[in-house]
């Protein structure tokens, strides 16, 4: 009976040991998601950054994968959107968004709490609704079994609140409901779950926005920078939730202007080439750089690095926030063609010695516009032991993409009728059996800039004219910066793309029945 006894309990006990390093093994690896603000790929070193040094970001791309066709939007709310819900901007709802600015009102006194009750109930009725099948981003995440966490420039904007945010998929969140607020770094308060959390020292109900420009002091706009807030926050959530499995995601201000920084980084005082708007620019782009070194860090102490995936990103093409130096730059520019640049506005295009940072990297146009400086983005993903170190790919892909990419990675079904395509063969090293045939990317009338479309050949059609109704065509995979128009020569492939173009904006969403 005892020997039956023990060779049960030894049974036993394997039938657990089994069980456990089955789970170890099926365990997802955990995801963090960094999306910065106006940052264009060129102001990276890994894109050809010279001034700036950036070494903890390039580190994802020397131990991971670096994506150089890779898209977001024109500009802000769009690009929110599309990375919240897979779908790609051209769909119906991608521009709606409410208002920002409203708690300033409140908080400068310039409306009663009253009035403000009474708008924000007003705002919630009839803000864009959200229909009960929306399956947005977070909700991917938790279907798949994460923890999900959201740091900073809360959902797409511009003005949300606790049930919203929740609705979006995210168990616990840390940050800023007006966006309008995310343009100063001084909060006086930010919101942890629906609570309210005071920052003592902080008084502008601006947040500091203004308190920077032209100012001597570095560090005018309050006591407490909200990206330090957000840091800590983030590390804190990593030690706490090293044995859970958890989808973070940090939406960061950085490096949005207005271009507020406690103090200039050692490292920009030395630059003496650089005006002091520069610098402190250049201080905000070190601080988001720190801010991934110090992630990266906590990863490896609490020895969860090789099982989480980092990926880094921005939500459009460069904005520059420092200084006259940009604009006295730009220059008249005339295709080969003999076409001049921008039919629209010349301004969105630089010379190479316009911007002392060449922050779009040499590409046509900024932040806004529909060419490759407003919406090319940098995507840098690491995952050490599954994505081959220092490799790089061309693969057509964009914010939406993410959304796929997070079901398979997590083992879920993707939504019916979402634009969303995962590419994770590629971060993997496998064969890419699914690809866009164009990525689609909406500009609206009433903004500068123009709708385009990118096929998965490289050719590119953008519209231009003060009335967009002209185009112009590039085969971006040769010519990145879109020095050369080629429609005369390639009328039908414009003609195809135009087509595609029209067909996409504001088209139904496949992804809502109702």
């Amino acid at each position: 009976m005892k020997t039956r006894f023990r060779i049960l309990s030894l049974f036993a006990l394997a039938a657990v040991i089994a069980a456990s390093v089955s789970g170890k093994a099926a365990r997802k690896p955990n995801v963090i998601f960094i999306f910065a603000d106006d940052l264009g790929p060129g102001m990276l070193g890994c894109y050809g950054q010279e001034v700036i040094k950036t070494p903890h970001i390039d580190s994802l791309a020397s131990e991971g994968i670096k994506f150089t066709n890779y898209y977001g939007a024109s500009f802000c709310a769009p690009s929110r959107w599309s990375l919240s819900t897979g779908m790609h901007d051209g769909r119906k709802g991608a521009w709606d968004y409410n208002k920002a600015g409203l708690p300033i009102l409140r908080d400068s006194g310039e409306i009663s709490e009253e009035e403000y009750q009474v708008r924000l109930a007003e705002m919630k009725q009839d803000a864009y609704p959200i229909t009960k099948d929306e399956v947005f981003l977070g909700q991917i995440g938790q279907k798949a079994g994460y923890k999900t966490a959201q740091f900073g420039k809360l959902d797409s904007g511009f003005l949300t609140w606790h049930e919203r945010v929740k609705r979006y998929g995210w168990d616990f969140y840390e940050g800023f409901y007006d966006h309008q607020r995310c343009h100063g770094f001084y909060p006086p308060y930010l919101w942890r779950n629906g609570e309210r959390f005071d920052l003592p020292g902080n008084n502008d109900p601006a947040c500091g926005k203004y308190l920077e420009q032209g100012n001597a002091l570095a560090g005018s706009g309050g006591a407490i920078h909200s990206q330090e807030v957000f840091i800590e926050g983030i590390l804190k959530y990593i030690r706490e939730n090293k044995d859970e499995q958890f989808f973070l995601y940090h939406p960061t201000q950085l490096p949005h202007g207005e271009i507020g920084i406690p103090s200039i980084h050692p490292e920009i005082e030395k630059i003496d080439s650089l005006t002091y708007e520069e610098k402190k620019y250049a201080s905000m782009i070190k601080m988001l750089d720190d801010h991934v070194g110090l992630i990266l860090k906590e990863l490896k102490t609490q020895g969860i690095d090789e099982n989480t995936i980092v990926m880094f990103t921005s939500d459009n093409g460069h904005c520059a926030y420092y200084g006259k130096r940009l604009y006295d730059g730009f220059k008249k520019q005339i295709f080969p063609d003999g076409t001049k640049a921008d039919l629209d506005d010349n301004k969105w295009r630089t010379s190479n010695g316009g911007d002392v940072f060449d922050g779009n990297a040499g590409r046509a146009g900024a932040k806004r516009s529909g060419f490759q400086g407003g919406v090319q983005c940098p995507l840098l993903v690491r995952w050490p032991g599954k994505i081959k170190a220092g490799t790089e790919t061309s693969l057509l892909s964009a914010h939406y993409d993410l959304l796929a990419t997070l079901a398979d990675i997590g083992g879920v079904e993707v939504p019916k009728g979402k634009d969303s395509v995962s590419y994770l063969p590629t971060l993997l090293g496998k064969k890419q059996k699914d690809m866009h045939d164009y990525v689609v990317i909406q500009n609206r009338r009433n903004y500068m800039g123009s709708s385009t479309v990118i096929a998965k050949d490289g050719w590119k059609l953008i519209e231009v004219g003060k009335k967009r109704d002209g185009y112009q065509l590039y085969n971006i995979l040769k010519d990145n910066e879109e020095r050369n128009n080629v429609i005369a020569q390639y009328p039908e492939k414009a003609a195809q793309l135009e087509k595609v173009l029209k067909r996409e904006i504001e088209s139904d969403r496949p992804d809502l029945r109702n």
